[in-house]
């Protein structure tokens, strides 16, 4: 009796009234969001069923809603898929250092292009930025990797993406919200550049550089375009999402013969095998990098706003 009668005290003196109408729209906004997030959330949790279920059932389409014959003998038959822990090294090495040397370069470079101390710091940053609106396309990009000695050669997941634009201008942009006098202090003390950078910006530009670490650490994880077209004489550098892209097209392979009623006993039981490698494959490339979002998301959102107000 008392909360009520506190609830409508502070409702009097706040002088809100909640009207039916308001009430409406936040009972639509939020059901609006329920489904968004379930229709987002459904394609994991269906492939996830799919690899801890019965195999027989999930190649006639059983598995839907909940999963049936629960056992996790998928996840353990992937020791046996012949270069998935190589391939599993190669991305998760790639990830990591690609993600590093990113984000220590875009660091400096968009603190080097706010110092008013860089000669010509305006012409530096158009021409960083006008490499956002331009691209030679694939094949001159083939020939340029190849000239350079980047083909079958594991420096080709790196050194292409040490250097971002948009990264860099994110960076740019949140560092010119840092108050300019930390600067200007630590440079009257005697502190060089690099120093300034080192002690000041970059501990300050977390939340900016921790947004950039999330991009590149999903770039790299998923790229494979990189891995089919640069290595086709280095199996041993195959990344994992390559590996996917291998299953993928073959299980299509099959389906196909089978469809075409040309199939044995034998390509059933490999279009199966396919399918669930396929499934499970898929699951465990995409786990890995999604327990690494809620260890950035405290400053994701704060870094990508910051970054984002200025142009």
């Amino acid at each position: 009796m008392m909360d009520s009668t506190l609830k409508k005290s502070m409702k009097r003196r706040s002088g809100f009234r909640r009207s039916p109408g308001d009430a409406v729209f936040d009972f639509l906004n939020g059901a609006m969001f329920v489904a968004f997030t379930l229709v987002c959330v459904f394609p994991f949790y269906y492939l996830f069923i799919n690899t801890i279920s019965d195999n027989n059932l999930v190649a006639r389409g059983a598995v839907t809603v909940y999963p049936i014959g629960v056992n996790i003998s998928n996840y353990i038959a992937l020791k046996d898929v012949s270069d998935l822990g190589n391939a599993f090294t190669v991305t998760i090495t790639r990830t990591i250092f690609g993600t590093m040397l990113m984000v220590v370069a875009s660091g400096f470079a968009g603190y080097l292009v706010t110092n008013r101390k860089l000669w010509r710091r305006s012409l530096w940053y158009r021409f960083i930025v006008i490499t956002m609106y331009f691209n030679a396309g694939l094949i001159p990009w083939y020939l340029n990797m190849m000239m350079l000695g980047l083909t079958n050669n594991y420096l080709a997941y790196i050194i292409p993406g040490i250097i971002a634009p948009y990264n860099i201008i994110l960076v740019k942009t949140y560092i010119e919200s840092i108050p300019g006098e930390l600067e200007e202090s630590a440079f009257i003390d005697g502190a060089s550049t690099f120093t300034i950078f080192r002690k000041i910006i970059w501990p300050l530009s977390k939340p900016i550089l921790a947004t950039i670490a999330i991009f590149g650490a999903v770039g790299n994880w998923n790229s494979f375009q990189d891995s089919l077209i640069l290595m086709k004489g280095a199996p041993q550098l195959y990344t994992l999402q390559h590996r996917l892209y291998v299953y993928l097209v073959k299980a299509s392979d099959l389906e196909a013969v089978m469809s075409g009623g040309a199939g044995t006993t034998q390509t059933l039981e490999n279009a199966l095998n396919s399918k669930v490698v396929k499934y499970t494959i898929a699951m465990a490339t995409i786990i890995p990098i999604m327990l690494v979002y809620p260890f950035m998301q405290r400053y994701f959102v704060k870094g990508i706003m910051l970054g984002a107000v200025k142009g």
